[in-house]
């Protein structure tokens, strides 16, 4: 479905806003970027089917005007400053992928596709997938490090963890490709089971990191355009290159294309 990627085409409202609200789901976003894990999540929710509300997140570094941190009010409501921060109705807010993962779940349409599967081998399968993707030393934790800069140091940038970190995403990407390859020889198009599930929606979103993503489905604005060229970039460091396949390729574009809102709605100057 094409939408109109400007900052007038969506309604971003305050991070105070969205904590005062005691109806519905209010995510942060950062307009015209795909902030990966934001743009997971609102995959994730459009899945299952969950409307949500956007809310401008506040950007790191220090307000050149009042010198405040510009993250103090997020670190206030949330004891946190990482980026999305998840609300819903009354409830505390969610900033960790599993919580905002079993929060949708909980809450999303009834005829959506269940991203948890209620098989518990099965189950472990999916977290274990996701773990590898999205947590401590795993695939985006290991793209941050590969450069210093204020994000990268918040990760742990260092000369040695630079070093490390294309081997270890390789490690990721091979693992994923080598399952791919498994589950199509028994007729299976997802990574766990027969059907979609949370770790088809994380990998193929986040997999974005290392792949040159085509702008039908992530249109490059005035505020992304460096992002998507990194990632790019990325894409070509020789021990991923290495690894990336013609599969990772597919079922990036089959999850995206098929379950979540293509070209992505980002919002923020073209």
């Amino acid at each position: 479905m094409a939408n109109e990627n400007t900052l007038d085409s969506l309604n971003f409202i305050s991070l105070d806003e969205a904590a005062e609200m005691t109806k519905g789901t209010r995510i942060t976003f950062i307009p015209g970027v795909q902030a990966l894990y934001a743009e997971a999540l609102k995959n994730i929710c459009f899945v299952k089917d969950i409307p949500i509300i956007r809310a401008l997140h506040p950007t790191m570094g220090i307000n050149k005007e009042t010198g405040e941190d510009r993250q103090a009010r997020l670190y206030e409501l949330t004891s946190q400053t990482g980026l999305p921060t998840m609300f819903h109705d009354e409830e505390r807010p969610r900033n960790v992928w599993t919580e905002q993962l079993a929060l949708a779940e909980k809450i999303g349409s009834p005829n959506s596709p269940a991203l948890i599967p209620a098989d518990y081998e099965d189950r472990i399968e999916v977290f274990g997938l996701c773990a590898v993707v999205l947590a401590e030393d795993g695939l985006l934790w290991n793209m941050r490090i590969l450069s210093d800069g204020p994000l990268g140091r918040k990760y742990g940038y260092s000369d040695e963890a630079s070093v490390a970190a294309p081997a270890k995403i390789a490690e990721v990407i091979s693992l994923i490709d080598t399952r791919l390859k498994r589950q199509a020889e028994r007729g299976s198009q997802y990574l766990v089971g027969d059907s979609l599930t949370a770790a088809d929606i994380y990998w193929a979103t986040m997999s974005m990191c290392v792949t040159a993503t085509p702008p039908e489905i992530m249109p490059v604005t005035k505020r992304n355009k460096g992002m998507l060229e990194l990632f790019a970039a990325n894409s070509k460091i020789p021990e991923v290159a290495k690894v990336l396949s013609k599969r990772i390729e597919d079922h990036q574009r089959y999850v995206l294309t098929t379950y979540c809102e293509t070209p992505a709605v980002l919002g923020g100057a073209e």
